[in-house]
């Protein structure tokens, strides 16, 4: 007999493309530093970490320094140009709605867990119209702690009314690959997400290339690691 778990879902790059939208903000505050914009498709590695590390990251790619105080500012614009930009291009992955009304129809209860500040991640699956398939949407600042840290997942489970040991994370990089193994889940790896070091490589516990791909990938780990 196997129980239904609970999916908890990271975001940008897992559920929703929006590297455009997000690189777009990026550009946004590197051209008024009189920086030249970075490509998308050379761009879209960056993110994954939180809007702070992904402006670091981009300075650091045009070779610029700047104070923490700087970054602290670039951050703030950052953040005001993207809320006001959330959903100009962004886009949920191809099949997710259709595998996530499958998890639900199997008693599966979903959750995100993401970097991205909590505010920022409800409006955007707000605007998506997703934001109600989900039983919590935690981001970095939710509890004050980040991916991978074992403690934003194991309250972002709790907030969500499931438990660790029926739980499942489904993520795109090394940070969500870091969670779950610190929280002691097993994970599921996408391929189409957002990473500089290939997904592979992080040995998630199943690698899927496709979201419709993904009902099927919950029940095997199901079966092999939550079955009671």
């Amino acid at each position: 007999m196997t129980q239904s778990p609970t999916i908890v879902f990271d975001l940008d790059g897992t559920l929703v493309d929006t590297a455009p939208d997000l690189i777009s903000a990026l550009n946004f505050v590197l051209e008024r530093e009189g920086l030249p914009p970075m490509p998308l498709q050379s761009a879209r590695n960056l993110i994954g970490a939180g809007a702070r590390k992904l402006i670091e990251r981009g300075l650091e790619s045009e070779g610029r320094v700047m104070t923490v105080k700087e970054i602290d500012r670039l951050t703030t614009d950052f953040i005001d140009y993207y809320a006001s930009h959330i959903a100009v291009t962004s886009r949920p992955f191809e099949g997710l709605e259709r595998a996530l009304d499958d998890l639900t129809e199997n008693g599966c209860r979903l959750a995100v867990c993401t970097n991205k500040l909590e505010f920022l991640s409800k409006r955007l699956l707000d605007e998506l119209g997703l934001s109600g398939r989900f039983a919590a949407i935690c981001g970095a600042d939710t509890f004050g702690v980040a991916k991978p840290d074992p403690a934003i997942l194991k309250q972002t489970v709790a907030r969500a009314g499931g438990t660790l040991s029926s739980t499942i994370m489904v993520g795109d990089a090394g940070t969500d690959i870091g969670v779950a193994r610190r929280a002691g889940v097993p994970v599921i790896g996408v391929s189409f997400g957002y990473t500089d070091v290939p997904i592979a490589e992080l040995k998630p516990d199943l690698l899927i290339n496709h979201m419709r791909d993904l009902p099927a990938a919950v029940g095997e780990l199901n079966s092999r690691f939550l079955s009671v």
